[in-house]
């Protein structure tokens, strides 16, 4: 017999951990893997459902309207002309078959990837009076063309023999070209909006957001690693660096901001919208360039965002000079932070959150735009669903992860509710209003590129497997490639190893082994007078670790486990003694 201890142990250990078992057991059980190639199959249906619908009723235009059956150019404001009385020569961008591109080769589809390829290389210019803003012309059509590029030329032979050559990359470069004026500024800030044949128009604002500006690194370097050609991820760095000087002495930023001043608008700030993709890309960039600049921007924005505007498993605003907290909401834009935390390691924090976003989805039965933390309840006006995918997206990446099947379960709601409350005859609407499920006429481009995207990558990851792959914030996949970094990782090459000297003893390290989560090694000894830290690091609130809740305790930085507070008062990893 186990000794009486022993037996309390072992019970307490099922009781706090009951996913292990099933975890081992469902991934080898065939009726597992049948399920998750049914319900792979649904996603496929429900994509190609708003893709043949694109094709039928929008195509060439920018994105479809599925109750009407029609189109709408939502990309391009072309001078003052109403969108019903567009030039008998303009045919639209075809933005979502663009935007589609990736997805059709995850799914498979090289037959119809091909025919997509062919029709934009002869028919696709973007030499047109058309106003767009450059963030969203970033990372849906250029992104989705240097993407669609890499794809069509790596070793997999998807194109017939002949039919490509480089006509994707051709069409970036010159959209790359005309984007180019939006940076002539005194700040080198871009301008949010450029007119693709005459630059930037008299009178055009000032105003734009730190996605705005911070987030176009990844699309415009890969563009300049293919072409070789350095003026376009200069720009895109010139941007970042400048913003990121703008930073307050909390390592903070705000929402937005004037180019020409380089002064602050909107000094609140979150993980939502108009912020959320500056994050994501300086940690994406890191790994995508290899550059430590990345990582150091991205560590001290991270320690940031942790301390001053998570509140448990929620994250508000907060005014960027002083940390205080301005609004307690939840945004839908935020539930990509899991996904991120996924890639730093910071898997508890990321799956704390997750469910939280996951309980407000099953409230409402899909996710609001906003929901107020502060009530528990609704915003009064943005109760609209547009289909958004970030919720899918850390579903997806924590699944990944920790290859838990509540995470395939939760894909499975998702699948459900959308096929469920917004598909119609037409295709997939978005949703007006979550308390009456009135849908409204549209269709975004981003549903294809990423909603049904991530669905199918969590039920059916074959695409990843022996291929690294960095996704922009429009879902499309960019190869980690040794040649584009500036130098390869040195954590795993021993003759690159160094020695930090302390005044004990001389240890082995690298610049990437003080970068990686958890920090099993490092956190124990210094490195010029700092303490090495994990990224995912949360000190506990009180230096002698006494607490009496949970939220006074921090995340461990030895395993990213968030800390618990015990019954005698103290901040431990008691759960998982």
């Amino acid at each position: 017999m186990l000794p009486r201890k022993s037996v309390t142990w072992v019970l307490l250990f099922l009781l706090i951990s009951p996913t292990i078992f099933n975890l081992s057991t469902s991934q080898s059980d065939p009726r597992w893997a049948a399920k998750k190639r049914r319900l792979r199959d649904k996603v496929r249906n429900m994509f190609y459902h708003a893709y043949d619908n694109y094709m039928i009723h929008a195509f060439p235009h920018d994105e479809l309207k599925p109750l009407s059956k029609s189109f709408t150019d939502s990309l391009s404001e072309l001078g003052n002309l109403k969108l019903e009385h567009l030039p008998q020569d303009y045919n639209g961008s075809a933005l979502t078959l663009i935007d589609s591109l990736s997805s059709l080769v995850i799914m498979g589809n090289n037959t119809e990837f091909e025919s997509a390829v062919v029709w934009l290389s002869e028919n696709l210019t973007f030499d047109v009076d058309a106003r767009v803003n450059l963030f969203e012309c970033n990372i849906r059509v250029l992104g989705g063309l240097v993407s669609a590029h890499l794809l069509a030329t790596d070793s997999t032979d998807r194109l017939g023999q002949g039919v490509y050559k480089n006509q994707l990359l051709t069409l970036a470069e010159d959209l790359g070209k005309r984007f180019l004026p939006a940076f002539n500024t005194p700040t080198g800030l871009p301008y949010a909006w450029i007119n693709l044949k005459y630059g930037v128009v008299e009178n055009e604002t000032t105003e734009t957001s730190t996605s705005g500006c911070g987030s176009l690194i990844l699309e415009m370097g890969a563009l300049s690693r293919l072409t070789g050609d350095p003026k376009y991820e200069s720009a895109a760095l010139r941007s970042l660096r400048k913003l990121w000087s703008m930073r307050s002495s909390l390592n903070l930023l705000g929402t937005t901001l004037d180019v020409s001043t380089g002064e602050w608008i909107e000094y609140s700030s979150g993980i939502g919208a108009g912020v959320d993709s500056f994050y994501e890309y300086l940690y994406k960039a890191h790994i995508l360039f290899g550059k430590d600049e990345f990582w150091r921007m991205f560590h001290s924005a991270y320690i940031a965002v942790q301390k001053y505007f998570r509140h448990g498993p929620w994250y508000h605003e907060a005014d960027m000079r002083t940390g205080k907290a301005t609004y307690w909401q939840l945004t839908s834009l935020q539930a990509f932070w899991p996904g991120l935390q996924v890639l730093v390691g910071d898997i508890a924090a990321a799956n704390s959150s997750h469910r939280e976003f996951f309980y407000v989805w099953n409230k409402y039965g899909v996710l609001p735009e906003r929901y107020l933390l502060d009530h528990q309840m609704l915003h009064p006006t943005e109760k609209y669903y547009p289909l958004r995918p970030e919720f899918a997206e850390s579903t997806f990446y924590l699944y990944q992860a920790t290859k838990d099947p509540w995470y395939i379960e939760v894909g499975e709601s998702i699948l459900n509710s959308l096929n469920l409350y917004t598909k119609v005859e037409g295709g997939f609407a978005s949703v007006r209003d979550v308390t009456t499920m009135q849908l409204e006429d549209h269709q975004h481009s981003f549903f294809l590129s990423e909603t049904c995207k991530y669905l199918y990558l969590l039920f059916d990851d074959s695409f990843l497997v022996e291929q690294n792959y960095v996704f922009t914030t429009e879902g499309h996949p960019l190869p980690v490639l040794s040649s584009w970094h500036d130098r390869l990782p040195q954590s795993y090459i021993q003759t690159n190893w160094t020695s930090l000297k302390t005044e004990k003893e001389a240890r082995r390290t690298s610049a990437m082994s003080k970068q990686v989560c958890p920090s099993t090694t490092l956190n124990s000894w210094e490195c010029a007078g700092q303490q090495i830290e994990s990224a995912c690091h949360i000190p506990d609130a009180h230096v002698d670790h006494r607490c009496l809740t949970d939220s006074e305790c921090g995340v461990d930085s030895t395993n990213c486990r968030r800390r618990s507070c015990s019954m005698a008062g103290y901040c431990g990893l008691w759960l998982f003694i």
